[in-house]
């Protein structure tokens, strides 16, 4: 069965029949620990795995709390949560977050997943400043396209992204909609491409994703 790694800031007490398993990785003393996770306290990576698991329900999910309860957390966090979901023999990696500074053991960690064969998908902002880990090479850059239904993607390939997909979680909020929740819906449709084709690897992985396309290039406003 495939295996997808979330990286985010957990789940609810109803999902845990879809968690096959699940830790935290915080800060404290200035030290990085590892230990068991609480339940997601900010209603994001609940909402994550929602999305992919409605996507692609036949699937072994993996959680890997970093974020505290406001939201915050670090290159340290993330690195240690993807070393523990190589380990864990994850097919894909789904990082809903961007961080604004490059790390190198946050780059050492995302090429460790590469070099293993995982699909690593990161969002990106649809314009403006590269954010990481979605600015290293070999990740798939993932934002939100307003052009999209639930199942629809576009192939933008544009220096921000590369694809797009619904904005909005699976309730419709329009105050909780981005990029975060596009590049969940992504993971979603690659997560289905791997589970119909687990050989695929990155580039294929695109050229499925390209082929399967509602839309292309960016949104263009109409006055």
């Amino acid at each position: 069965m495939l295996k997808v790694g979330v990286v985010d800031s957990g789940f609810r007490e109803d999902q845990i029949e879809w968690i096959e398993d699940a830790a935290s990785f915080y800060l404290k003393d200035a030290r990085l620990w590892m230990g068991d996770p609480e339940f997601d306290q900010i209603d994001h990576g609940c909402r994550i795995i929602d999305i992919i698991h409605h996507h692609c329900p036949e699937i072994e999910l993996y959680s890997a709390q970093v974020f505290d309860r406001q939201g915050v957390t670090s290159p340290a966090q993330v690195a240690a949560a993807i070393n523990w979901l190589c380990d864990q023999k994850v097919n894909l990696i789904n990082l809903s977050l961007g961080l604004r500074q490059h790390r190198e053991n946050l780059a050492e960690a995302v090429q460790r997943a590469l070099s293993e064969g995982v699909i690593v998908c990161a969002s990106s902002p649809a314009r403006g400043d590269p954010v990481y880990p979605s600015g290293y090479p070999g990740v798939f850059r993932m934002t939100g396209d307003a052009r999209c239904s639930i199942d629809e993607i576009t192939c933008l390939e544009t220096e921000f992204a590369d694809f797009g997909g619904h904005v909005l979680g699976l309730d419709q909020e329009q105050a909780k909609a981005g990029s975060s929740l596009g590049c969940a819906h992504m993971s979603g449709h690659v997560a289905k491409l791997l589970s119909e084709n687990p050989d695929l690897e990155f580039e294929a992985v695109g050229n499925a994703l390209k082929k399967r396309a509602s839309y292309f290039g960016p949104e263009h406003r109409l006055y």
